[in-house]
């Protein structure tokens, strides 16, 4: 009997992963359904969160409306900030290590101001370590982090949203 080439074992493996997969009830996750049609939002002007949430939403059935009066539910933001923390410090006492954090505040509204969602705080944490000799660099890996947790957000905003009760 030849022996099986090691291409056609490839293949094998291959099919064997993609049915344990399929069997085990694997799904990638897709966009939250909101249980209402319309949402007014309340970012501040300019916030890059609101854009990556309105882009968010171009995808399911919900739609942006620009007037609270036309809305079903409305999404109050309270806070939005960012924070940097240094953590760490180097022997000759500078800062080696800080902590990212990105704090969101919100609450939900029905068309009546009945409160569908308390204040609620959302709080995203990343570490980042530094040296001297590479500033710049990890300046844009700051920005990435940054973008990062924004991206986080806006998907735990979703799932919150998509958990709201009228």
């Amino acid at each position: 009997m030849p022996a099986r080439s090691p291409m056609r074992a490839r293949r094998l493996l291959l099919v064997a992963s993609a049915l344990a997969l399929a069997g085990c009830g694997f799904q990638l996750r897709g966009t939250a359904e909101l249980p209402f049609r319309t949402l007014f939002t309340a970012f501040p002007a300019g916030s890059t969160t609101g854009t990556v949430f309105a882009r968010a939403l171009r995808g399911s059935s919900t739609r942006l409306v620009d007037q609270p009066q036309h809305a079903e539910v409305r999404l109050l933001v309270l806070e939005e900030r960012r924070e940097k923390e240094t953590v760490g410090f180097t022997s000759t006492g500078r800062p080696r290590e800080y902590q990212l954090r990105l704090l969101f505040t919100f609450r939900v509204l029905d068309a009546q101001d009945n409160e569908l969602a308390p204040p609620t705080e959302l709080v995203l944490r990343r570490d980042i370590t530094t040296l001297d000799t590479q500033y710049v660099a990890k300046e844009q890996e700051e920005a990435l982090l940054y973008r990062d947790m924004q991206h986080d957000l806006v998907q735990q905003l979703l799932r919150r949203l998509a958990a709201v009760r009228r």
